[in-house]
């Protein structure tokens, strides 16, 4: 069967130009039917611009055709986040509650992607300040699945999850806090990656914030993640500069220890179904010769409590700079989260500091006689689109991101792949986490599992047709 431009990775799309059998215009075009196709349900978008994407393919088609390639992803079409700030383009952050700001210059990872002749063809949505695992926001509404528009995408990099697995081209990036990227993942069959602290640059880092890659395979990931992590004198965080393989390395599981993770030590339980599924992954690399390695709980039920508690105060303060008019237009559920942390005294806000900072060096010494460590992402399957959280719109403060948060914290990447589904089909990922630093063997590790994994386990995506 013949697959349409909107299907093929980055990697293809590139092979492809280069021998002159496909255009950046006919894969634009082909997005750009598949956005006014899926885009009124599945709300992916904050904003975008097919004509001048449109423009930006016809002068990468003529560099393309004198063999002149811009950079690494020369015509391939993307879309950033909208807390990703492009130039003259406003920063709503999901929330109706605020008066954006309008950049006038675009964020690190923008810049670099413009740099290497990515098409920008949109922003893509958030819920509100990105507080929420969901799609819901108080500005765009409810963003759907598109392997099931009565399912949530996950979040808070809804747009970019949902804009991956529909084919609005190859390459996504999203940012995470505390599984945003991942979360998504996990719940559409994508490959992503949380990469390390410091990786890919960002204009206005926070603890625990990254950007990066969500794509539909392991050397897409790799391919954009060697583009959009060139350091950027912005972000004071930023690690020495590494000049990352455009692909993913080879990875040969034998004689690696590999640590399985299966119980947080806090947080919900995980669903029989997750579990039976991360096991089975981890039996495809021990078939190849890996060692795996039971790893105990490592985290404290106070420490997520503590990091909620924190987080709320952000909000809150975020919630306060508003005036009373806007405030009324943030999320319910997010306005009332958030002020859960009033009255919290500056001494508990250093207690959960302190807890934060526990949360890291526990993870790094629970993490280091291992070379990698496979867990479920999420305890449990996608949920409907409408409910804000797992659990619906009830405050159960943060307890489904036990397997993801502890690596924002201690700065470790973590990529996601899928690896099964439940009896009805929804699909279920791994996490693959790695040491400090090392991204490639995340990386390498997802990319194994791709051609190593049971068919089953693989993703059959609806716009392969």
């Amino acid at each position: 069967m013949e697959r349409r431009p909107a299907s093929l990775t980055a990697v293809e799309l590139m092979s492809a130009y280069a021998a002159g059998t496909l255009s950046p215009v006919e894969v634009v075009r082909d997005v750009a039917e598949v956005v006014a196709a899926r885009e009124p349900i599945l709300n992916a978008l904050f904003v975008h611009d097919i004509p001048v994407a449109l423009e930006q393919a016809a002068a990468s088609e003529r560099r393309h055709r004198h063999g002149l390639p811009q950079g690494a992803v020369d015509g391939v079409p993307v879309t950033v986040k909208e807390n990703l700030g492009r130039a003259g383009i406003p920063l709503p952050s999901g929330s109706a509650g605020v008066t954006p700001i309008v950049p006038q210059r675009s964020s690190p990872v923008v810049e670099r992607l413009e740099e290497a002749g990515a098409i920008v063809i949109g922003s893509s949505v958030m819920p509100d300040w990105g507080m929420l695992s969901s799609g819901v926001s108080s500005l765009h509404g409810i963003t759907r699945s598109p392997w099931d528009e009565s399912l949530t995408t996950g979040g808070s990099s809804s747009g970019a999850g949902a804009a991956a697995a529909a084919g609005y081209g190859p390459l996504h990036v999203g940012t995470d806090i505390g599984g945003s990227i991942r979360l998504p993942g996990t719940w559409l069959g994508l490959t992503t990656l949380k990469p390390s602290a410091g990786r890919v640059p960002l204009d206005a880092p926070y603890l625990g914030r990254v950007a990066g890659p969500i794509t539909r395979t392991a050397a897409d990931a790799a391919l954009l993640l060697s583009v959009i992590s060139r350091p950027d004198p912005r972000d004071w965080t930023s690690l020495p500069p590494e000049l990352l393989e455009p692909r993913a390395r080879p990875f040969d599981p034998a004689g690696r220890r590999i640590g399985l993770h299966l119980d947080a030590g806090c947080g919900l339980a995980v669903d029989p179904a997750v579990r039976g599924a991360v096991e089975e992954a981890a039996s495809v690399f021990a078939s190849a010769g890996a060692t795996i390695v039971t790893l105990e709980p490592f985290l404290r039920p106070a420490w997520l409590a503590d990091l909620d508690q924190f987080w709320r105060m952000r909000s809150l303060t975020e919630l306060e700079s508003l005036d009373p008019a806007g405030r009324d237009r943030v999320l319910p559920f997010v306005r009332r989260w958030a002020e859960g942390a009033r009255g919290v005294d500056g001494m508990a806000v250093l207690r959960d500091y302190a807890s934060i900072m526990a949360m890291q060096q526990a993870t790094v010494a629970a993490t280091s006689a291992v070379d990698l460590v496979l867990s479920p992402v999420a305890p449990m399957p996608a949920f409907p689109a409408e409910w804000p959280m797992p659990w619906g719109d009830g405050d159960e403060a943060m307890p489904h991101i036990a397997f993801t948060v502890p690596y924002n914290m201690s700065g470790q990447p973590a990529g996601t792949t899928n690896c099964g589904h439940m009896p009805d089909g929804r699909w279920i990922g791994v996490q693959v986490s790695g040491r400090r630093f090392d991204d490639s063997t995340v990386l390498a590790a997802l990319a194994w599992f791709e051609d190593h994994c049971p068919d089953r386990m693989r993703p059959l995506w609806p716009i392969h047709s």
